[in-house]
């Protein structure tokens, strides 16, 4: 089976959870930018929470889809269709004939997630799939998807399998070209219409080194994530944060949400396709539950920042982990 891209969209690319172990190599870690929407997309049609999907971002492509395909779409909503048909979001979606699957106006976040049963067929280079867009490995031919490009879908699993089974079972009278569920997993760390989006982090490792008002700054003013956001991070505007005297550091091991401060003062948040080490203070570390909330952020919204201790971060960190197991259990039950 295979998908064929007929318009790329903005930036779409084939992402999993992250290429581990090759860091120390100056191999950055890439995957996907919100991790937890991927999880559950693959989730919802059988796969392996950690098979490869697209990551599709802000515009999205038109794809041609062939018939017998189950899929998910997950994360932000970038106004999915199939033949011009709302397609939902959030459900395992069986598509009874070949359609053309168009991404529209982006309505909430600002990344999605695409998954097949089966998963795409492509080479892990170094353990993943995920694409390192800037070396050109992995993923497909190591960049983002182009107009004419066909991806192979691997053939379902046995859990997939089940679920399509599931889902062509139900009787319909309606005149859509899918089956899906009356059910949905929910999008709670989509950021809501409003001014700012809260961001919960912990103090980093120079944290003491800025200034009194800087320190305040931090977690009483907003800051406006600018057009400088990207995979690897997102640079924010807002009140400069200044050390209280020079700083010389040696280059250290930065991780995902780390918030660097360069010597202009404001900060940057490092993501998916972070480099290994940086030399920049280190003021905060957004607590990991969060980082899948700063990647559905668009640029020109403003930021809050909110403390909470590294025991906090691992609580909050735990609670999502059950709440991911419960929902895979879930899921399974109802597809049954």
């Amino acid at each position: 089976m295979t998908i064929k891209v007929i318009r790329p969209g903005l930036l779409t690319s084939i992402q999993d959870l992250g290429r581990y172990g090759y860091q120390k190599y100056g191999v950055i870690v890439s995957g996907g930018m919100d991790a937890y929407s991927l999880r559950l997309a693959n989730l919802l049609v059988g796969n392996a929470e950690n098979e490869a999907v697209l990551e599709i971002s802000l515009s999205g492509p038109t794809l041609l889809v062939e018939e017998g395909t189950l899929f998910s779409i997950t994360g932000g909503d970038l106004s999915p269709t199939i033949n011009g048909e709302p397609v939902p979001m959030g459900k395992p979606v069986y598509l009874r004939e070949s359609g053309v699957l168009q991404f529209g106006a982006c309505k909430s976040g600002c990344r999605c997630y695409f998954s097949v049963a089966g998963g795409f067929a492509v080479a892990a280079v170094m353990g993943s799939k995920s694409t390192y867009l800037r070396a050109g490995i992995g993923g497909y031919q190591g960049r983002a998807l182009q107009a004419g490009d066909e991806l192979t879908v691997d053939a379902p699993g046995k859990k997939s399998t089940q679920f399509i089974d599931n889902l062509t079972q139900k009787k319909s009278t309606s005149s859509s070209v899918f089956h899906t569920t009356d059910w949905y997993v929910g999008r709670e760390h989509i950021p809501a219409a409003g001014d700012s989006v809260r961001i919960r982090i912990m103090l980093g490792s120079q944290y003491e080194q800025f200034n009194e008002t800087s320190k305040a700054r931090l977690f009483q003013d907003a800051f406006q994530v600018t057009a400088q956001a990207d995979r690897m991070g997102y640079r924010l505007a807002g009140s400069a944060l200044q050390l209280t005297e020079p700083l010389e550091m040696i280059s250290e091991a930065v991780a995902l949400g780390t918030i660097q401060v360069p010597p202009d003062g404001n900060p940057i948040i490092l993501l998916a396709d972070r480099q290994t080490a940086g030399g920049y203070p280190k003021i905060g570390q957004v607590a990991a539950v969060d980082v899948a909330k700063v990647a559905q952020i668009k640029p020109g919204r403003k930021i809050c920042f909110s403390k909470v201790s590294i025991k906090e971060a691992e609580e909050l960190y735990l609670a999502r982990e059950e709440h991911i197991c419960k929902l895979s259990k879930a899921i399974q039950l109802k597809m049954q």
